[in-house]
């Protein structure tokens, strides 16, 4: 159960509907496996298009995925008429990004009227196993859809 109270009532319809407009989502077969109120999970399948010269997901697509995790996560607090925008992020890469999949898992971890701050955890799927890649601190902005 979510800590946090979402200021808009149709907060789900909403952040679903803004994920099926994101192109970039769509091109990297990012999926929106799970969002509650300050919390979304996406998931991606492994693709060789996606990787660096060794073979890893690249640092950019593991950068991607977070980033659209943390900011759904925030999205789902911010106020009816309101778009999200990432104003600062930080991501430490922990481990080589190998696996058959990787999941982000992002986490506001205070939402103001303005700024919503998150911390998204990065995994991979290797043989069945999830291990932590990376993690990432990130500041977001409501803007105003008008």
């Amino acid at each position: 159960m979510s800590r946090y109270e979402p200021r808009d009532p149709d907060w789900q319809a909403r952040c679903l509907a803004s994920f099926e407009r994101q192109p970039i989502a769509r091109a990297f077969g990012i999926a929106l496996a799970r969002v509650e109120p300050g919390f979304c999970e996406m998931r991606m399948p492994f693709h060789p298009e996606l990787t660096q010269q060794h073979g890893y997901f690249h640092a950019g697509v593991v950068a991607t995925l977070a980033d659209n995790a943390g900011g759904y996560a925030a999205y789902t607090l911010m106020p009816a008429g309101s778009e999200v925008l990432a104003v600062e992020f930080k991501i430490n890469l922990m481990a080589p990004a190998k696996g058959e999949a990787m999941i982000a898992r992002g986490r506001v971890q205070k939402s103001g009227r303005t700024l919503t701050v998150c911390t998204i955890e990065v995994s991979v799927v290797e043989n069945g196993v999830e291990r932590e890649v990376a993690l990432m601190q990130q500041t977001c902005m409501a803007v105003s859809a008008a």
